[in-house]
């Protein structure tokens, strides 16, 4: 289903009457595949927990190390590294760095972007961090890879004194101080100069909202972007940055790297401290980067991965200092001797074109000395109902107030979404928990056989999002399926897991994702990294791409 305008008006007012919303709870429980869940038979349902912990597994992780280094960018992309290299041989600097990116917005070469992937901007206190850094650089006294580095920061994270929008058009809350990971960033150098633009409160997967002229896809101004972590992946994509902050509860970090053909990693639940986010109250949301190398995603991890009291899931991550050279040194291991396991069921789901070159990719791995080993895992057919009831009814229950004080000023998409998830019975939720148990256990048990579980990153591509629907009301329940079909199982379980372009259909790009057991990083990035070395990443840059090294 797909309405915008007057239609999608009449389906709001519908769905928020007692009929209507009867109407609405069976097509959602349909659509996706809720309703199934209660016919599962007693063994795919576990003991009712609410501890969202990952699994640990039981065997070591890891495989032989080639020692092969970091893999080289793609053509035509700058990276962290580079700019590091241009920094230290004064070839440029942070100053002209953040000039440029400055000059580049104000005179709107934008691509196919057509918007700006930014809500607002902070150029003047990332002048002075750059002034800073610049001086660090000159001494040969730099604090780290990110010194100096511009990084955008997706609008659910404080940055203080700049507006906390959320995707809204109500919520303008000024944060008084810096999130635990803004903090982070800002101690390592970085340049934070800029808020991205997310979907409203995170909701829309696929890069819409009436609410904001939304940047479109950089390969085609007639398709979204991706979310919610939208403007974060336009940034990096139209080279504004070589990485970037954004979030991911559903996909929302690896769907717009997918789709703008860029590296993207969701950590392990609690690895990266949520204080300080806006969306960070449940239990299927992480904080993570998305970059145009692997190496990016590395540099943002180390700096961004610290102990923080203040958040109690950040207390079951291993904060050994070894982490970050293991996270570097899984650059160059290489795959010879890997496990990847795939499920053919999953492949199927598949957009019929992209099926066959996400098998060629897959293969690919193998001829370099991975093993493929087909799993059989049928609850994971699953992990889309469970994870929107999930992050649904916990963001339900989070807006809750804002919802009866605003209600004018979310969006008629939302406003469907809410009225349908208000329907949902206990019995639903409770069997959706413990499914949500017995499938991370599973995945557990089969992440002691295999080292990776390959999955495609969404099961089609960018979805098409017109320029004159700019501003307009949309809902389209198939597009969140199509983009969330094969993300939720690493968020309801989780789990590491990393998204890598592969390819194009129709100039659009797609990508392959590696969901790695808990707290295990390095097995996803070393698969990530020997994407990049057999060259499946290189894409042609999209127009108006800004070269800063």
């Amino acid at each position: 289903m797909r309405l915008t305008g007057p239609a999608l008006t009449l389906a709001r007012r519908a769905a928020e009457t007692p009929a209507g919303a009867h109407l609405l709870r069976r097509q959602a429980l349909s659509d996706f595949g809720i309703d199934h869940l209660l016919d599962l038979p007693p063994s795919e349902r576990g003991r009712l927990r609410f501890d969202p912990q990952p699994l640990h597994p039981t065997r070591k992780r890891g495989w032989q190390d080639q020692q092969r280094g970091a893999p080289p960018a793609a053509p035509g992309r700058t990276t962290t590294a580079m700019l590091g290299d241009a920094f230290k041989t004064g070839a440029t600097s942070p100053v002209e760095v953040l000039q440029n990116i400055q000059h580049q917005l104000g005179a709107r070469r934008l691509g196919r972007a057509t918007h700006s992937p930014f809500v607002c901007t902070d150029f003047e206190r990332a002048m002075e961090a750059a002034r800073a850094s610049q001086e660090r650089w000159q001494r040969g006294e730099p604090r780290g890879a990110l010194d100096g580095i511009p990084v955008p920061v997706k609008d659910q994270v404080e940055m203080e004194g700049l507006p906390l929008r959320c995707g809204t058009r109500y919520f303008s809350e000024v944060a008084r101080r810096d999130a635990f990971v803004v903090d982070a960033l800002r101690q390592e150098g970085a340049l934070l100069y800029g808020r991205t633009h997310t979907t409203e409160w995170g909701m829309n997967p696929s890069g819409f909202s009436p609410h904001f002229a939304m940047p479109r896809n950089v390969y085609s101004s007639q398709h979204g972007a991706g979310g919610s972590s939208t403007g974060s992946a336009v940034a990096v994509a139209l080279g504004l940055s070589p990485v970037a902050l954004g979030s991911d509860g559903g996909g929302s970090i690896r769907i717009p790297s997918a789709l703008n053909g860029l590296l993207g990693i969701k950590p392990t639940f609690g690895r990266i401290s949520r204080s300080g986010d806006a969306f960070g109250a449940g239990t299927v949301s992480s904080m993570g980067p998305l970059g145009q190398s692997t190496a990016d995603l590395v540099e943002f991890l180390c700096a961004a991965c610290a102990p923080d009291p203040r958040d109690p899931a950040n207390r079951w991550a291993p904060h050994n200092p070894e982490r970050t050279s293991q996270w570097r040194a899984a650059l160059g291991r290489g795959v010879r001797g890997c496990r990847i396991g795939y499920i053919p069921e999953e492949l199927d789901a598949l957009d019929p074109a992209l099926q066959q070159p996400t098998l060629e990719a897959l293969r690919s791995f193998a001829a370099e000395g991975a093993t493929l080993v087909e799993i059989d895992f049928p609850l994971a057919a699953h992990a889309l109902a469970i994870g929107v009831l999930a992050i649904g009814l916990e963001t339900m229950a989070n807006l809750a107030d804002h919802l009866i004080m605003h209600p004018d000023d979310f969006s008629e998409e939302v406003r469907v979404m809410m009225a349908s998830l208000r329907t949902i019975t206990t019995d639903e939720f409770f069997a959706a928990q413990r499914t949500r148990e017995r499938l991370k256990e599973h995945l557990r048990d089969h992440l002691d056989d295999v080292d990776l579980l390959a999955l495609p990153t969404t099961r089609t591509t960018a979805l098409p999002y017109d320029l004159s629907l700019t501003g307009a009301e949309l809902l389209d329940d198939q597009g969140t399926r199509d983009m969330c079909r094969f993300t939720f199982l690493a968020n309801i379980s989780g789990l590491p897991a990393g998204s890598l372009p592969i390819g194009r259909h129709k100039e659009l790009p797609f990508g392959l994702q590696f969901v790695g057991a808990a707290f295990d990083e390095a097995s996803v990035i070393a698969a990530l990294a020997h994407g990049e070395r057999m060259g499946l990443n290189h894409l042609p840059a999209p127009a108006d791409y800004l070269k800063l090294a």
